[in-house]
């Protein structure tokens, strides 16, 4: 199961928990976190409770084939020691994608065309007739990953990257994924319980932390509007499987719940809560959160405790590559820009004071690309935690709000 840089561990405690709930603590004892994302050893059942529970995963993929290899015939060989006809049927199609990490094969496009040509012939030799390559949408989707000298085959069971979770359509000029907005929330380790607190995002966007906050505070199964590519291939076809599979559905149905804590969000721009509200909409949650257009630098505390947590603009999210400000990683202004219209450093001084003086009692959470954001804001961050927006290297900051300022200031 990969998922985004940083996340890993957090992957890990969250397949364990979704399996331990499921009462399957086999699978959930055999989780293991590596580089890049997570292993473990689990049923059909387990893979289709992962595609509807996990908020973390970018997809799921299934091992069918490993061993050593020298060149692209071992890998066709390889590749014909699995059934192909108990997963596809001749007329459905095919993609096969490689990576590759010291591989001494040089071309990895003719290592995918032997994959291809290995699944093609087994098919052929078992029904008579051959799939078709179909590089958009393809029914069976292969995952060929070489390392020195050992290849593995998976194949993925998710079509569409699991951050789809099916509501999002308005995305606003530079979208935050949902699986990095439920790393986010993990790493705060908010839960949507009343002990929680309201969690607020003041720059909300299109909604994204807002929304899976929201649906985490219903008991929504982030997997609930959407379907899966495992849903075409022959072990899920089954009719165990597909029973299993309408009942899982039905179960976290009965799960959903009215919220315990309300999330609010807010954005300097009409038209990013405007997008924002249409998004809550379609993915069930807009009773569950307050929308306010409003500057963060205004906005006065709902309550006496509660959690901030926020992806500010930085320019690196829309820039293209080299046009950002190399002494400035906030400039470049993603989304609507700063309140204001300021520059970065003033919209960080000036949001640190106004959190000093209305959100003593808070937890703040701020995703950034810049290592020194807590010295711009002259508070003292108690927890950082790495992690990756695509590709860019950020840290969650954590802060923990009190009246007046947590570095001595001589300037107050």
């Amino acid at each position: 199961m990969p998922c985004a840089a940083g996340a890993e561990p957090l992957l890990a405690d969250e397949v364990r928990a979704i399996l331990l709930a499921a009462g399957t603590a086999r699978a959930a004892d055999s989780v293991k976190a590596a580089r890049g994302g997570v292993a473990l050893v689990g049923s059909i059942q387990t893979a289709m409770r992962l595609h509807l529970e996990s908020r973390l995963a970018q997809r799921v993929l299934w091992q069918v084939a490993e061993g050593p290899y020298q060149g692209e015939d071992d890998l066709y060989e390889l590749a014909r020691t699995v059934r192909w006809a108990e997963w596809i049927r001749p007329k459905q199609t095919l993609r096969v994608d490689t990576t590759a990490q010291r591989s001494p094969l040089k071309s990895l496009h003719f290592a995918s065309l032997r994959i291809k040509d290995a699944v093609c012939d087994g098919m052929r030799e078992a029904t008579g007739d051959r799939p078709d390559v179909d590089p958009r949408f393809p029914d069976l989707s292969l995952v060929l990953h070489l390392q020195e000298t050992h290849a593995l085959l998976y194949v993925d069971l998710t079509g569409e990257a699991l951050f789809k979770r099916g509501w999002r359509e308005d995305k606003g000029e530079a979208p935050l994924k949902e699986t990095l907005a439920a790393a986010m929330l993990a790493a705060a380790g908010w839960q949507g319980r009343e002990e929680d607190g309201i969690l607020l995002d003041p720059c909300c966007g299109a909604g994204t932390i807002a929304i899976e906050a929201a649906q985490i505070a219903c008991g929504i199964a982030p997997g609930m509007q959407r379907s899966f590519a495992f849903e075409k291939l022959g072990p899920f076809r089954m009719e165990t499987a597909a029973v299993a599979w309408r009942d899982m559905k039905a179960e976290a149905r009965a799960r959903v719940h009215a919220p315990l804590v309300m999330v609010q969000g807010g954005d300097v721009s009409f038209r990013m809560t405007d997008f924002a509200t249409r998004n809550a909409e379609r993915a069930g949650v807009l009773h569950a959160i307050e929308f306010k257009t409003a500057d963060a630098l205004q906005r006065v505390a709902p309550a006496d405790h509660g959690v901030l947590m926020l992806n500010p603009p930085y320019g690196e999210r829309i820039d293209a590559k080299g046009t950002g400000s190399g002494h400035d990683p906030h400039a470049g202004m993603a989304r609507e820009g700063f309140e204001g219209g300021g520059t970065s450093q003033a919209f960080f001084s000036a949001l640190a004071s106004h959190w000093k003086h209305q959100y003593a009692g808070w937890t703040a959470w701020v995703l950034s690309p810049d290592a020194k954001l807590p010295q711009a804001m002259r508070l003292k961050e108690s927890r950082r935690v790495p992690m990756w927006n695509g590709p860019i290297e950020c840290r969650l900051f954590r802060f923990d709000l009190v009246k007046g300022s947590n570095r001595s200031d001589p300037r107050r």
